[in-house]
């Protein structure tokens, strides 16, 4: 009897079978998604060998974690939203490292700036990003994959298997929200693009 294809069966009834051990589900979910993570993995990290063992490892923590899988998103969604922040650690990690010869850059750029912009620069980061990570789990997604990663609206579409549309309404969603969240630094803002533009 041909094995069910892992496209005919609903995500639930993924997750449940895959909460039942069935290695044939989870086998057919590596073969039909593998291929599309690992390129999407390959062009965050632009190493194919690190990219295959995020997605391998994305898969282990699947298997591992069958028992207690919670999906609110589509299965799909959720395999990307894994890889993206696996990915993102992995460059966060091969960045410590650098840390340090970052800092001493950044002193000497920013020696004769005030004191005061140079703090309210930190500040901006640290509350953008927690604006981020405060975003819904597919608008923080789309958020970062844009601007992070440059992908256009439709390769986003495209990789997420989500219409256009929608992803533009989550960029409005996003921008709109952090807007709102990073008023105080609107002023700081409008200098670090004049600063950028101007180089």
């Amino acid at each position: 009897m041909e094995l069910l294809k892992e496209r005919i069966l609903s995500d639930t009834q993924i997750i449940d079978a895959l909460a039942n051990g069935n290695d044939a589900v989870f086998e057919n979910l590596f073969k039909l998604h593998f291929g599309n993570l690992h390129a999407y993995a390959c062009s965050l990290l632009k190493d194919k060998e690190a990219a295959e063992e995020i997605v391998q490892g994305v898969f282990l923590k699947i298997w591992e974690k069958r028992n207690s899988l919670k999906i609110h998103s589509s299965i799909r969604s959720y395999l990307y939203s894994m890889v993206h922040n696996d990915c993102l650690s992995q460059l966060r990690h091969q960045q410590v490292r650098q840390k340090h010869q970052m800092h001493v850059v950044h002193s000497s750029d920013n020696h004769s700036e005030p004191a005061s912009s140079r703090i309210q620069l930190s500040e901006l980061q640290s509350n953008l990003q927690e604006a981020i990570n405060k975003l819904p789990e597919k608008c923080r997604i789309i958020f970062e994959m844009s601007r992070f990663e440059e992908l256009k609206y439709q390769e986003i579409a495209d990789i997420l298997g989500l219409s256009i549309k929608t992803v533009e309404n989550q960029m409005g969603k996003a921008l709109r929200t952090l807007r709102v969240a990073l008023a105080d630094y609107l002023p700081l803002l409008v200098y670090l693009i004049f600063k950028l533009f101007s180089r």
